[in-house]
């Protein structure tokens, strides 16, 4: 049987495991609500349309929860279930469900505590996936994603970027292509019932990451803001009521992962690159009065 791979969400870091996997001679399914652009993936539309696990042997879900559970489970749980030829299912969720840990490390030995409710939806939503008898379930716990279309050139650009300033603050990342690699060296080696965080070796403060990157750019380090002044939405505030840093050393000792991007300086040169953003000419600087 011809490997499937069927992303339940065709987005962001499923697109990049499917290059992979495409370029290794998968069959890749995705369920959008319009069709998808892209040689080498076939469209099931969803929600509104059927989704069949036939012949299916690989399934990836990206879709979020929200606060009535797991869309997915809530339609075709059963079906899930039952599927036949399934070898390996992953199921994409993030760290928040940790928690604050006041800047100390977490793995994935530690208990998930989440505070926030994003958090808790997350821890939710493992259980519900977590449930299903004779799954071969895979856990990823994903840090902050970033990669081409996703970083913070852009923001710098437009001159509305600010160094938010939290003293003790830190946050772990991971680029889109390592998250790739890792769910592909899973696939290559399943493990049902593993949960793996998936973020690079260096957590870091916000500001050192968005400095970086207008230092690339050539552009003066944008103004500071203490946290507390800050004008911020209810969900980007969120995020700074965590403070952990994520251990990555499972993805390595069992998946033999070896990360392309460790560090952010690594990733948001790739990024740069990507983005071609060498051919960017920082403004002049005004005259002098």
């Amino acid at each position: 049987m011809k490997k499937t791979l069927l992303c339940l969400g065709y987005g962001y870091t499923a697109r990049a495991l499917a290059r992979v996997l495409i370029a290794d001679g998968w069959r890749v399914i995705g369920t959008s609500r319009d069709a998808i652009a892209e040689e080498g993936v076939e469209t099931l539309t969803w929600p509104g349309g059927e989704v069949s696990l036939d012949g299916v042997t690989h399934v990836l879900c990206s879709i979020a929860p929200t606060a009535d559970g797991d869309p997915i489970l809530a339609e075709m749980r059963d079906k899930i279930a039952t599927a036949k030829d399934l070898e390996w299912a992953g199921y994409l969720s993030t760290t928040v469900v940790y928690g604050d840990h006041d800047g100390g490390w977490v793995d994935e030995t530690t208990p998930i505590t989440p505070i926030a409710e994003r958090g808790k939806i997350r821890a939710g939503a493992e259980g519900e996936w977590q449930s299903i008898d004779s799954l071969p379930l895979h856990i990823f716990r994903l840090a902050g994603i970033y990669g081409p279309g996703r970083g913070p050139f852009a923001k710098l650009m437009s001159g509305k970027a600010r160094l938010i300033i939290k003293p003790g603050q830190v946050f772990s990342r991971i680029h889109v292509d390592d998250i790739a690699q890792v769910l592909a060296a899973s696939i290559a080696q399943p493990n049902p019932g593993a949960v793996y965080n998936v973020c690079d070796d260096v957590p870091v403060p916000p500001q050192d990451v968005l400095s970086y990157a207008a230092e690339l750019l050539g552009l003066p380090m944008p103004p500071e803001v203490p946290f507390e002044e800050a004008a911020m939405t209810p969900m980007a505030r969120s995020f700074y009521s965590e403070n952990k840093r994520v251990g990555n050393a499972l993805i390595k000792d069992e998946l033999g992962v070896k990360l392309r991007y460790p560090d952010y300086r690594t990733g948001l040169q790739a990024v740069f690159k990507a983005e071609d953003m060498e051919k960017f000419v920082p403004p002049a600087e005004p005259p002098a009065l």
